[in-house]
């Protein structure tokens, strides 16, 4: 029986070794080029720690040196990120044909070029915490927000994948925002643009496109999703915009769908939640669902009285 079970699995290891001799996109074996996932989690980690000093611990920091702690905090992820960011260049065509250490170098600069991003990056982060505890009357600390709001994580790791993103770092920006999509609930696509004091309130379920276009001081509910009309071009839609601009002081309640690259929601607009708007909106606008109604059945003893809500009313519950 033992001798029967060691040559079938031997048979299924052929077959399979075989299989992956047949050039597909699925069958790249190269360790050696690919970028490193559990690195690159470990590598925003480490930026949290910096982003937030006090609220996520950093075990090398010292009260009594903290520049020589910094110091050495900093050249480790600039190790990890330099070859993570190498490994992602290698896998692109343009760079088959250079030698690894002008690939290194070039990798050292983009990570430099980053970390020197560092105190922009925490100047954006604070003023999306700020928005959080404004908009929020159930936050009772800022410590609360930071360190169990999903939002802010997903908005702050999107941040962090954004510069990567801006400097044409390939692949690594988008598998930050998909580890922060696992996290949170929330898929922001690092090509977006975000303005300053931007909250995600609830966050679950919300999807912000590629080309998206949003100003400051914006709110967003869970569940809405900012996204494209169609993606039947497929790549021949690579770099057009599909998604929608929400411009400053806009609030978009839950369950709203927003479409399309020529779409705008104007200024200082309110979206009502399961919108579905694949046209602009003016400024100063207020935005509900008129054609459904709320009927209420209440029973009083064994008889049940009727009230029927009139359409184009607002209901929240949050």
């Amino acid at each position: 029986m033992g001798i029967a079970r060691e040559n079938e699995i031997q048979n299924v290891v052929r077959e399979i070794l075989a299989d992956y001799t047949r050039d597909r996109a699925i069958d790249q074996q190269d360790v050696s080029t690919e970028v490193d996932e559990d690195a690159v989690i470990n590598i925003l980690q480490q930026l949290l720690r910096i982003l937030f000093p006090g609220y996520y611990r950093n075990q090398t920091a010292t009260p009594y040196n903290m520049e020589r702690s910094m110091s050495f905090f900093i050249e480790g992820i600039e190790f990890q990120l330099s070859r993570q960011i190498g490994a992602a260049l290698c896998g692109l065509p343009a760079y088959a044909p250079v030698d690894e250490p002008v690939i290194h170098r070039e990798a050292m600069r983009l990570a430099f070029a980053f970390l020197h991003r560092i105190p922009a990056l925490r100047d954006m982060v604070n003023t999306d915490l700020e928005a959080a505890f404004d908009g929020d009357p159930a936050a009772k600390s800022m410590e609360e927000i930071v360190l169990a709001y999903p939002g802010l994580l997903a908005i702050t790791i999107y941040r962090i994948a954004h510069e990567l993103f801006v400097l044409k770092v390939p692949l690594i920006p988008r598998m930050m925002t998909e580890y922060a999509h696992s996290r949170t609930g929330v898929d922001i696509h690092p090509g977006a643009t975000i303005g300053r004091y931007f909250f995600i309130d609830h966050a679950t379920g919300v999807v912000i496109g590629e080309t998206s276009i949003i100003g400051e001081r914006v709110k967003l509910y869970q569940g809405v999703t900012i996204g494209a009309l169609s993606t039947r071009g497929g790549q021949k839609l690579k770099g057009v915009k599909r998604h929608p601009t929400i411009e400053d002081n806009v609030t978009i309640y839950s369950g709203a769908s927003i479409l399309g690259g020529e779409t705008v929601i104007g200024r200082n607009s309110v979206i009502g939640g399961n919108s579905f708007i694949t046209q602009s909106i003016r400024p100063n606008t207020r935005v509900s669902i008129k054609n459904q109604e709320l009927q209420l059945d209440e029973r009083d003893g064994e008889n049940f009285c009727e009230h029927d809500i009139s359409p184009g009313a607002w209901f929240y519950t949050i």
